[in-house]
């Protein structure tokens, strides 16, 4: 019995010999390591045994002190190879940033842009579902992702009562220019003017609901408030004043179009806005999750709430999810398109339309959220809003309508030749 029992515990230590060796040799790598949140990475497993069942685990500690992870299943090659494009579904089966999850229902937004988002990317043995926490990984790489390029600068702005911040590219200037309008919510974001700053145009994020005017007075701000920031952008000496676009989400698109027909300073004219006929009681409430789309059905066919299209002037793109939830997004395009069309200036307007997309149209590789908690801006009250949308359809809408987007940017802003601003809507 002792004899055996000694054999034995040679195999044991053997085969623990044997995988401490195979735990060592594994090689992980990301490629780049350090890059833009819009730009795509290869990870790439080495040196394992061919037919290993391995996962492939990401874990993001954001700001607030919240984990968020992921993880995919893979088989290593005839080579003992796992080579996967991650944010491309199609060809590694698995996107490592779209799958981010976390308890809680709760959106991913860097708050802090002159940080990187730190992603850790590790590889397990055999095909683990859980308790990532407690095991030691084969491998492990730390993943940096920006919303900030080298060289872009960050400045604050709070001239003429206004909250925003300033992004400008590296280098002299100067650089189109971009007012960029969030939604509903609130507060300064500043990540996507971050990152069109990063690709070369200088980017004005604007808190016009929680801004300090407003928590000070307790009044909403006016006409003049976007005017000013409009101002600002312009006679900035880094900023192409006559080359100004203004991009918009949400709420925001309903501010965007109404400063383009009445403003006298904001030079752009556009299409209309309905935030003026939404009637609270027509609000549908789901499984807890309110959806707000119906508001604004049917389209109303008052001609007093709708902007005289034939006064459009500048290129407008309109991007659409077709599974809205939260606005009425592919039907108001359809109404913006026809009133155009009857107005002879329907060569002015993209509409990008995207199937099995929800109203949340972020930057690419933000992770998609079906639903998430809403915290009005007005009451402060928190509830639950469907967004709508299916992971991977909107996650690669995503990743297209940002390459468009800048594409249509550039193509008016720095090769257009009739100077003027340009209007950029998500519906």
């Amino acid at each position: 019995f002792q004899k055996w029992s000694f054999i034995v515990l040679i195999f044991f230590y053997l085969s623990q010999f044997r995988m401490d060796r195979k735990k060592c040799c594994v090689q992980l790598s990301v490629h780049p390591s350090r890059g833009l949140m819009d730009e795509k990475f290869i990870v790439l497993v080495q040196k394992v045994l061919p037919g290993c069942q391995l996962t492939v685990h990401a874990l993001h500690q954001c700001e607030d002190g919240n984990s968020w992870e992921a993880f995919g299943h893979y088989t290593t090659d005839a080579s003992g190879t796992v080579n996967g494009t991650c944010f491309t579904g199609y060809q590694s089966g698995w996107d490592i940033l779209w799958e981010l999850t976390i308890s809680s229902p709760f959106r991913l937004r860097k708050k802090n842009v002159q940080t990187p988002m730190e992603v850790t990317i590790s590889v397990y043995q055999g095909h683990q579902t859980e308790g990532f926490v407690d095991q030691v990984p084969l491998a492990s790489v730390l993943v940096e992702r920006w919303y900030m390029a080298p060289g872009v600068r960050r400045i604050p702005i709070t001239e003429e009562g206004l909250t925003a911040t300033l992004f400008l590219p590296a280098g002299p200037g100067p650089f189109p220019g971009v007012l960029d309008l969030w939604g509903g919510g609130g507060q300064l974001v500043e990540y996507r003017a971050a990152l069109l700053a990063s690709h070369g145009f200088a980017s004005l994020a604007l808190d016009y609901l929680t801004c300090k005017i407003t928590l000070e007075t307790g009044k909403m701000v006016d006409n003049q408030y976007f005017e000013t920031a409009y101002r600002v952008l312009q006679q900035h000496p880094q900023v192409l004043g006559s080359r100004i676009a203004m991009l918009a989400l949400s709420l925001g698109t309903s501010i965007t179009l109404r400063m383009a027909v009445n403003s006298q300073v904001i030079k752009v004219t556009t299409a209309k806005t309905y935030f003026h006929i939404l009637s609270i009681w027509k609000v549908t409430v789901e499984k807890n999750e309110v959806i707000w789309r119906d508001l604004l059905l049917p389209i109303t066919t008052d001609p007093s709430f709708k902007v005289d299209m034939g006064r459009l002037q500048c290129p407008l793109m309109l991007v659409v999810g077709e599974d809205d939830q939260n606005w009425a997004a592919y039907d108001s395009a359809m109404d913006i398109k026809e009133m155009m069309e009857r107005a002879g200036n329907s060569h002015l307007l993209t509409i990008l339309s995207y199937p099995k997309t929800g109203h949340l149209i972020e930057p690419p590789y933000t992770p998609h959220f079906r639903a998430s908690i809403f915290r009005k801006a007005d009451t402060h009250e928190k509830i639950m809003v469907l967004w709508g949308g299916q992971t991977v359809e909107h996650s690669h809408a995503q990743e297209d309508a940002w390459k468009k987007m800048l594409v249509f940017l550039r193509e008016n802003l720095y090769g257009g030749t009739n100077p003027g601003a340009t209007l950029l809507s998500h519906l």
